[in-house]
């Protein structure tokens, strides 16, 4: 009796290891996957807008920051005085345009009195002036507001949530303005690259569901849904070569190797304990019989 019962048990467990293993099979078979998987977010290039000296660097690499935290300090003082100068410009420009208009209100009303006493040349000049020294008073102001913006600009704000990385300056650096100076990794903004075998693209539709298996969490699976399907990828033949001519390389006639597509999946609410990082490796299966 033992015997049998031990018989039925070997059977059952060799039966539910074989159901599963077939499921697994029909899956890799009936859905299209790939190995060649990659996490992805946006990468922000930090660009200070100003030149200057760093004078503070409030972060270290790979901290994580805020939006509005406080990334580093360039030295402000030249751009303080060039405030002040504006500043001092605009108070002489005022002073200059209230003799301008004193001036032509006094030709104006001697003018409605007697046309005689002043000619039409010397009014419409008083005129001109007048008219000159709101446009200067007008220039003047937006060269204050252009002078605070770049005092502004010595301090340098995160723009997103995220991960700061490379910082390869230190106090005294020079910045130069449009010059990305550190990276910013967003961390609201991840998804996967699947890249697909080309015969595989025509399975693959957008909105599908597809299952994502990152290498450092192979026991948690990630639910996401196919966002889109990249409509072209880089040629690796006929590029321009010697005298704008072809370059086409050499192939093996009887060897075929399929293209991959990238496919971009969104991912779903991650789970608490899965912690992604730009480039990870990913496995990526969509999973044709659920939307």
């Amino acid at each position: 009796m033992k015997t049998i019962i031990k018989l039925l048990l070997t059977l059952a467990i060799l039966g539910a290891a074989g159901y599963f293993a077939y499921h697994k099979y029909r899956a890799y078979i009936d859905n299209p996957w790939t190995r060649d998987g990659q996490v992805r977010t946006q990468v922000i290039q930090v660009t200070p807008r100003v030149n200057g000296m760093v004078i503070k660097i409030h972060i270290v690499d790979n901290q994580h920051v805020k939006k509005g935290d406080l990334l580093f300090e360039i030295d402000p003082s030249q751009y303080q005085i060039k405030l002040k100068q504006a500043k001092a410009r605009l108070q002489r420009t005022r002073e200059a345009a209230k003799g301008t208009k004193i001036e032509y209100e006094r030709v104006k009303n001697i003018y409605a009195k007697d046309k005689g006493a002043v000619s039409q040349k010397d009014l419409v000049r008083n005129e001109t002036n007048y008219y000159k020294s709101l446009a200067d008073i007008e220039s003047s102001e937006e060269a204050v507001n252009t002078a605070q913006l770049n005092l502004s600009y010595t301090k340098v704000f995160a723009e997103v949530d995220g991960y700061v990385s490379n910082i390869n300056f230190q106090i005294g650096s020079q910045a130069t303005a449009n010059k990305a100076i550190l990276a910013l990794v967003d961390e609201n903004s991840y998804w996967v690259f699947g890249y697909f075998r080309e015969d595989a693209i025509p399975e693959v539709e957008v909105g599908d569901t597809a299952m994502v298996t990152l290498l450092a969490y192979p026991e948690t699976p990630l639910s996401g849904k196919v966002e889109s399907i990249a409509w072209g990828i880089s040629p690796t033949d006929g590029n321009p070569g010697i005298n704008l001519l072809p370059s086409v390389q050499p192939v093996f006639q009887w060897i075929r190797l399929a293209q991959r597509i990238p496919v971009r999946i969104k991912l779903d609410k991650l789970p608490e304990e899965v912690k992604l990082r730009f480039g990870m490796t990913a496995s990526v299966m969509v999973l044709k019989n659920e939307k």
